[in-house]
């Protein structure tokens, strides 16, 4: 006890020294972003507020502008230009000698930047949360959920852990290198290049950024032709806290424009991070085999939702609603797929039923709404024509939700939480990425069957399982073929930002966040030294000198039974042959010389 009390004193002081700093508030300076021209205050001039009327039957990227409205209301919000190939190399550039000073910065310096934009976001939620919802239409609630809480998740992890992993890792040296030390060290790629969806323009600009810029990279962002009025403004967030920290200008750079924006983005950077559907990432992928960078492709998802006989319906019923709701037209793909065992298939679709006729939709900054717009242009009719192909081969439509007001321009923005019950996995709202509030139940008999269904597809993003037993759900997930699982629990897997996130088959592969995706962005190199410079040092052995002797494929044989020989006994009758040529040889050498 005499020997102990001193240390669990010691131990004592230590937490509570730890427990009064963290009451010492960071000193974080605060900053300024000019928010004037995204804020809707009803004031806006007669330029900027009339219905837009997208163009059928060609597209924008004849007119060189990315045309940006609210797709809730179609007010109009204004236009970026469509960058040319020229300048996008040209930013790309700029971008890369930003990089090379940015590469010198210290792990402190990187830090202060992450908390002066935590610190903003924090102070902005209401404004980052509007933005996100004018431009893509989903609620006020979702973009909190999707846009803040995961960014800023993903900060703290960074601020907590990033340099930890960024910094030299030792490694065994093996039985033949055991004088040498072995490390893998992590230095920056240059630029990192990211096409980034519509889904989640906060988050999708800041979730490549983050990673980039604390390994020490430049990064530039081609943000969606769906979502650039808001990525725009992001992008100022960012630009002041660099300037905060004195980064220098031009590292982090967001770019506007079309496929051929995009292209001229893959063709200039050292890596490509693309956030969308399978056939663009395939096109990703040709692009970037011209120069030969890494890719890191995220692409469609198909999650399957499974729900077995012992689970609390109302509690699951609730999560697969809003499940449902996040791969909604202005939200992730999020559970595509409902397979219930069909003890509890009846009562599990009526508790959903009840709840989905409860849902609303309508423009999410007018009211209170459950459920917003869809983001994409003519979304609409594709999820109606799956509905229809549903409904052709015998599934039955038993629940919609509602609408609230709708302006006149706005209608095809928007389509009804749907739930089907009798579905099969011939209907194409089983096998196509829906992207949107329609919910298909489908039912099981056995865990066995129900594992063979949520692998039939082409998609391999993630699932969700949910059972009484914890042991059974992590059976049944460890056997769907996904790059993420959440047990009892749907897209947890995300909020932990320590762990990777991708997927497999068509829906890409590569990850980042977590530890995978920090070091994505890194050039990984493999160094060896000597253990005990100057005074060990590695000597070629005489008998594989050159010229090499009579001996030295003897001597190769015996030394590679010292090392790695099975038995204790082998390995010491070999070692002693080893070091019986060597002393055979050195007297040679000797008498050589002596000549």
């Amino acid at each position: 006890m005499a020997f102990w009390w001193p240390i669990i004193v010691l131990a004592f002081a230590y937490a509570i020294c730890r427990f009064l700093l963290m009451l010492i508030p960071p000193n974080v300076p605060s900053i300024d972003v000019d928010a004037s021209d995204v804020l809707d205050d009803g004031n806006q001039t007669q330029e900027n507020s009339f219905i837009y009327i997208p163009p059928r039957g060609r597209t924008q990227q004849s007119d060189r502008k990315v045309q940006c409205y609210e797709p809730a209301t179609m007010k109009y919000l204004g236009f970026f230009p469509a960058l040319t190939p020229a300048e996008v190399e040209e930013r790309v550039t700029q971008a890369r000698k930003a990089q090379k000073i940015w590469a010198k910065s210290s792990f402190k310096q990187r830090r202060q930047f992450l908390r002066i934009l935590l610190k903003y976001i924090i102070e902005h939620q209401e404004l980052i949360c509007e933005v996100s919802s004018r431009d893509t239409g989903k609620t006020m609630v979702d973009a909190s959920l999707g846009e803040i809480m995961t960014t800023c998740e993903k900060i703290t992890w960074l601020l907590s852990e990033g340099e930890k992993w960024l910094r030299p890792e030792y490694r065994s040296s093996g039985r033949s290198m055991l004088h040498k030390k072995s490390k893998v060290e992590f230095h920056p790629l240059g630029v990192i290049g990211a096409i980034v969806s519509w889904n989640y323009p906060f988050h999708n600009i800041f979730n490549p950024m983050l990673a980039a810029v604390f390994s020490g990279n430049g990064v530039v962002i081609k943000v969606s032709e769906h979502a650039s009025w808001s990525g725009c403004f992001y992008f100022r967030i960012i630009q002041a806290a660099l300037a905060a920290v004195g980064a220098p200008e031009n590292l982090v750079e967001v770019i506007t424009g079309f496929a051929e924006t995009g292209e001229a983005l893959v063709s200039s950077v050292d890596k490509i991070i693309f956030v969308g559907s399978p056939g663009v990432g395939k096109m990703i992928m040709a692009n970037a085999a011209e120069t030969l960078i890494p890719v890191t492709l995220e692409l469609g998802g198909k999650d399957a939702f499974i729900v077995c006989e012992d689970v609390d319906i109302p509690h699951v019923a609730q999560v697969a609603v809003r499940a449902t709701l996040q791969s909604s037209g202005q939200n992730c793909a999020g559970a595509e797929r409902f397979y219930v065992h069909r003890d509890i298939y009846n009562s599990f679709v009526n508790q959903v039923t009840k709840i989905v006729k409860s849902v609303s939709a309508g423009p999410p900054l007018a009211a209170r709404y459950d459920m917003g717009a869809i983001c994409l242009q003519e979304h609409s009719e594709k999820l109606q024509h799956l509905v229809d192909d549903a409904v052709d081969k015998g599934a039955e439509i038993v629940a919609r939700g509602s609408f609230g007001h709708l302006s006149e321009g706005a209608v095809d923005q928007f389509f009804p939480p749907t739930v089907l019950k009798n579905v099969n996995q011939t209907m194409k709202l089983m096998q196509e990425e829906t992207f949107g509030p329609i919910m298909p139940i489908m039912k099981f008999n056995s865990d066995e069957e129900v594992v063979k269904l949520a692998n039939d597809s082409r998609y391999g993003l993630g699932c969700a399982v949910f059972s009484g037993s914890q042991r059974r759900a992590k059976e049944i997930a460890s056997q769907i073929h996904c790059g993420v699982a959440a047990v009892n629990d749907f897209a947890s897997t995300y909020m932990c930002q320590s762990l990777p996130f991708g997927g497999t088959k068509d829906s890409g592969f590569g990850r980042f966040a977590g530890v995978e995706g920090l070091r994505a962005c890194c050039l990984v190199k493999a160094v060896v030294e000597d253990r005990w410079w100057p005074y060990i040092k590695t000597k070629i052995p005489k008998p594989i000198q050159y010229p090499v002797a009579e001996n030295g494929f003897e001597f190769q044989e015996s030394l590679v039974e010292a090392l790695y020989g099975l038995n204790i006994w082998d390995r010491l009758r070999a070692l002693v042959n080893v070091l019986k040529i060597i002393s055979e040889q050195n007297p040679v050498a000797t008498s050589k010389k002596n000549d």
